[in-house]
C-alpha cells in the first residue's frame, strides 16, 4: 500500500496543475496509475509511451551564442509543462556539471522529455510528447551541437535583444541549416532597457533570411511571451520520420560513465521501438549487447520499459567499456541487417597539450580517469606519450583553448585526479625535400627527422566573417 500511495503521490506531482502548468486533472492521473506497466516492463509512464505516435512527437534543440539564455529558457519550458515544479528547481536545471555552475556555461548538451497538451481534445491528458535539448553555445564546444541536431526535426534560434546576432548565432544557425532542420527565430531579454527587438528583427533578415513576423519575443526571466513558443514548436517543427513496423533502428548520440550503472547511453529511436530484454547490436562493432533498462529523461533517468519510433531517451546494455560506445553509431535489433544511420562530422582538433600525472605512480589512475571521461566527451583525442622529464603521459587533442581548460576542471573535480599540463600547441604540417608530409601536434617530434631540410610548412588558418554596426555619416 504504502508503493501505490508513493506512485499516487508521483502521478499527481506529475501533472498538478499550477500558474505555469496546463490543466491535467486527477482523473488523468488516477489511469496514469490504474494502467501502469508491470516491473520488468518500466514505471508509470511506461504504458503512456505508446499513446504518442510520430505524428505527436516534436524533437527540437536551442541553439544561441554564449548567454543569450538558451538555459534559462529551457527552465520556463520545464516548468510550463510541469515537468519540474516552479520555484523548486536550481537555476540552469539542465547544466548538470560543476564546472557548468562555476563559468555560467553549458558544456554538455542535455535531453528532457516533456508531455504538453496543445489543443483540446477528448481527455485531459497531455496529446504531445516533446524532447527539449539545452546546447552549449561556446564555438568549442560546437561537437555537442552537431550531436544534437542529429536526434532533432527542428530548433529554436535564441537571440539577445540587447546584443543582437553574435559569432556563435551564425555558426548555430548554419549547422541547423546544413542539417534541414526547421528553425523558429526567438528573441530573448526582451524586458532589459537596451533591448531594440526591432533591430534584432533586422538582422535575422540580412543575414539569414528569415522572415521578422516568424520571429518570437520573449523574456525568459520574467515569462513574459513563452506561451507562444510551444504552440510554434508543434505547429512549425515537423514529426520525426520513421517506420513504425521495421526492427528496431537508432542513432547512439551521447554516452557517459555512472558507476553504478556503467555505461548509458542516449539514442534517437528511428524505426522500430526498443523493450526492455531485447537483444541489440553495435553496427560500428558487431557486438550484441541486451537491454538492461530503458526511459526517458522526465527530466532525470526515468524506466520506461520501452521507447517507440521518433522518441529519445536512454538504454543501459550492460557494455563494460567506454570504447564500446562510439557515437554516431547505429544500434539495431539483433541477427537482423540495417543500413547504418549518417553519424557526425569527423571533431578537428586545433589545440594540442600533454597530460601527465603529478605523482608518476599515478599514471593508471590518470589513465582511468581519461577513458571515463572521455565517454562523456567524444570530441577529445587520446594518445600515450612518454616525456623525459615527465615520464608516461597523454596527447590530447581539444577544440580549443576553452575546451581544454574545461576538460582539465573536470577530471580534477569529477575525478580527483592530479595533472600537469603541458603548454598548448597546434598542428603544423611540415612538407620536406623529398616531397613527404608529416602533421606535427608535438614539437618534440620534429627533431625525429634530422637531416631532412624543410621546404614548406603550414600552419591552421580560417576563413572568417566579421560583423561589426554599420557606420553613420560614413
Amino acid at each position: 500500500m504504502a508503493g501505490a500511495a508513493a506512485l499516487r503521490r508521483s502521478a499527481r506531482r506529475v501533472i498538478r496543475p499550477d500558474e505555469y502548468t496546463f490543466s491535467r486533472t486527477l482523473q488523468h492521473a488516477e489511469r496514469l496509475l490504474s494502467s501502469q506497466a508491470s516491473p520488468d516492463r518500466g514505471g508509470v509512464l511506461g504504458s503512456e509511451l505508446g499513446l504518442y505516435p510520430p505524428e505527436r512527437i516534436r524533437n527540437f534543440s536551442i541553439i544561441a551564442h554564449v548567454d543569450h539564455g538558451k538555459s534559462t529558457l529551457a527552465d520556463r519550458l520545464l516548468e510550463l509543462t510541469g515537468t519540474i515544479k516552479k520555484g523548486h528547481g536550481q537555476p540552469q536545471y539542465l547544466d548538470k556539471l560543476q564546472v557548468e555552475r562555476e563559468r555560467g556555461i553549458t558544456v554538455k548538451a542535455q535531453t528532457a522529455t516533456m508531455f504538453y497538451r496543445h489543443a483540446p481534445d477528448e481527455s485531459d491528458a497531455p496529446n504531445y510528447l516533446i524532447n527539449l535539448i539545452d546546447t552549449p553555445g561556446h564555438v568549442d564546444f560546437s561537437y555537442e551541437v552537431s550531436r544534437s541536431l542529429a536526434a532533432c526535426q527542428g530548433a529554436l534560434l535564441v537571440v539577445d535583444a540587447a546584443q543582437g546576432v553574435q559569432a556563435q548565432t551564425i555558426a548555430n544557425f548554419y549547422l541547423a541549416f546544413e542539417s534541414n532542420l526547421s528553425i523558429i527565430p526567438v528573441i530573448n531579454k526582451i524586458d532589459q532597457p537596451t533591448a531594440d527587438p526591432d533591430n534584432v528583427k533586422a538582422q535575422l533578415k540580412r543575414l539569414f533570411d528569415i522572415d521578422p513576423s516568424e520571429a518570437l519575443l520573449t523574456s525568459a526571466k520574467t515569462g513574459q511571451g513563452l506561451s507562444q513558443v510551444l504552440p510554434a514548436v508543434i505547429e512549425r517543427i515537423p514529426s520525426p520520420p520513421g517506420k513504425c513496423d521495421s526492427p528496431v533502428r537508432m542513432l547512439l548520440l551521447d554516452s557517459y560513465y555512472d558507476e553504478y550503472k556503467g555505461v548509458i547511453c542516449h539514442v534517437a529511436i528511428v524505426d522500430g521501438a526498443l523493450h526492455k530484454g531485447d537483444k541489440i547490436a553495435s553496427a560500428a562493432t558487431g557486438r550484441t549487447y541486451e537491454v538492461l533498462d530503458v526511459g526517458i529523461m522526465h527530466p532525470e533517468l526515468t524506466p520506461t520499459g520501452v521507447l517507440y519510433t521518433g522518441q529519445v531517451g536512454y538504454v543501459i546494455s550492460g557494455m563494460r567499456s567506454t570504447k564500446e560506445a562510439r557515437i554516431g553509431d547505429t544500434l539495431h535489433q539483433a541477427k537482423s541487417t540495417v543500413e547504418p544511420l549518417p553519424g557526425f562530422k569527423p571533431a578537428r582538433h586545433m589545440v594540442f597539450s600533454g597530460l601527465y600525472p603529478a605523482d608518476g605512480s599515478d599514471f593508471d589512475t590518470l589513465s582511468h580517469a581519461i577513458e571515463k571521461l572521455t565517454c562523456n566527451d567524444a570530441s577529445v583525442s587520446v594518445t600515450k606519450e612518454t616525456s623525459t622529464a615527465l615520464g608516461m603521459g597523454f596527447r590530447c587533442g581539444f577544440l580549443g583553448l576553452l575546451h581544454m581548460d574545461v576538460f582539465h576542471q573536470r577530471l580534477e573535480q569529477e575525478h580527483g585526479a592530479q595533472v600537469i599540463s603541458t603548454i598548448p600547441t597546434v598542428p603544423y604540417i611540415f612538407e620536406y625535400g623529398d616531397g613527404s608530409k608529416v602533421q606535427v601536434e608535438n614539437p618534440a617530434t620534429l627533431a625525429s627527422n634530422p637531416g631532412q631540410r624543410i621546404a614548406a610548412c603550414w600552419e591552421p588558418t580560417v576563413i572568417a566573417t566579421i560583423i561589426i554596426p554599420s557606420m553613420l555619416g560614413q
